[in-house]
């Protein structure tokens, strides 16, 4: 049995303004008495010390989070905002001068946390604490405690607290043809992606669906809900506890379709411009059928393997590309094998607003004739080029 990761929390009893507090003074430097040598050695020509040679200089002092977490770049830029989390070495950071950005991790050189965070300590524990991090090394500030990590053992982390706002993020994206004159016709999408995650977890909640209609008779009406939720144990495994979807399609003859089961995963390529995942396990399959001869059955339950993979990959600084393919493999009596594939061209347009291009190919191996003796077509083809938000 795949066991959770031990949760190390603050037993302290002090306030979140309290633990701060102590981050802060943890930032402060405290100097001693300069030597006299260095005093000599800073002693210009006319007799004076020069300060600027043994004062701190600019570049290495750093703001005070108040309100605010803050994060600096290897560039030496610093940027104000929220952590909205850490995820595949991606940092989700919502600033108002920029909007919400993601960070490679690669390109953070120091974070100073305002916000309580949950820190993903790779095969040890979960922490909670203030962060900071400074070149490769990562503390984590408790009341009474602070804990050192290299920053490669950091699966992820997240706000921790009560604010539910704080874990989720999401896009939605809208397609829509409207003719008017001699056709009548409209054409209706919509993709929506949800994901909550925090340090030792990931909920996403996808949704798909189209509607279309030609001189006002239906010619498409489709629907299709996924729920993935995903358990950390280190950076490249992880667990599924449950996966599930909702499907339903009366063009293809199903009244609707529910599959549920539970697997696990593992990141194959996890770099600074590509991830790529693969996941599996058992399920359940159960389908009833819009419309079957006399005598069959409209309602299948059935066991079912699946297998799906998840490629992302940066192409530049404002398009990024998306594979995400999903198989399922059944009985004859529920069609034997079927596929979903989406191929997306994310194009930025602005730090929330996105072009999308989207390629969707549905696929059915044995697909269930209805009473009229109709026999859905195979595959199932679309081309969606929308307007996505982020947020």
């Amino acid at each position: 049995m795949v066991k959770d990761l031990i949760v190390v929390k603050d037993k302290s009893g002090l306030s979140a303004k309290e633990i701060r507090k102590k981050a802060r003074q943890s930032d402060v430097t405290k100097k001693g008495k300069v030597p006299i040598d260095v005093i000599h050695k800073s002693v210009d020509a006319n007799g004076y010390v020069d300060i600027s040679k043994i004062q701190e200089h600019w570049e290495d002092l750093s703001p005070t989070p108040v309100k605010y977490d803050w994060i600096k770049t290897k560039s030496g830029e610093w940027f104000k905002g929220e952590i909205k989390g850490l995820f595949n070495d991606k940092l989700e950071f919502d600033s108002k001068e920029i909007g919400l950005y993601t960070f490679k991790f690669k390109d953070i050189s120091e974070i100073k946390s305002y916000n309580i965070m949950t820190v993903n300590i790779e095969d040890v524990a979960a922490f909670t604490g203030v962060l900071r991090l400074k070149g490769d090394k990562l503390t984590i500030i408790q009341g009474d405690n602070s804990y050192d990590f290299e920053r490669e053992y950091v699966v992820s982390f997240a706000p921790y607290g009560n604010h539910e706002r704080n874990f989720w993020s999401g896009k939605i994206t809208l397609s829509i043809d409207v003719r008017r004159g001699n056709i009548n016709q409209y054409d209706y999408s919509a993709k929506i992606n949800l994901m909550r995650r925090t340090a030792l977890s990931r909920l996403v909640l996808d949704y798909l669906g189209r509607n279309s209609a030609k001189d006002y008779q239906e010619m498409a009406n489709d629907h299709r809900i996924n729920e993935k939720y995903d358990r950390y144990l280190t950076r490249q495994f992880f667990w599924t506890p449950v996966f599930g979807e909702i499907y339903t399609d009366k063009y293809k003859n199903i009244d609707r379709q529910l599959t549920l089961g539970m697997g696990v995963g593992y990141t194959l390529v996890d770099t600074k411009k590509t991830t790529w995942n693969f996941s599996t396990g058992p399920a359940f399959l159960y389908t009833r059928y819009d419309t079957v001869h006399m005598g069959e059955e409209q309602k299948e339950f059935s066991p079912a393997l699946e297998l799906s993979t998840k490629y992302e990959l940066e192409l530049n600084s404002i398009t990024d590309i998306t594979y995400d393919y999903k198989l399922t493999y059944t009985d004859a009596a529920s069609g034997r094998y079927k596929h979903h594939m989406l191929l997306t061209f994310e194009n930025e347009l602005t730090t929330w607003l996105d072009i999308d291009f989207t390629g969707v190919w549905d696929y059915i191996l044995e697909p269930v004739e209805s009473d009229s003796g109709v026999v859905p077509e195979k595959s199932d083809f679309q081309v969606l080029v929308g307007l996505g938000v982020e947020f």
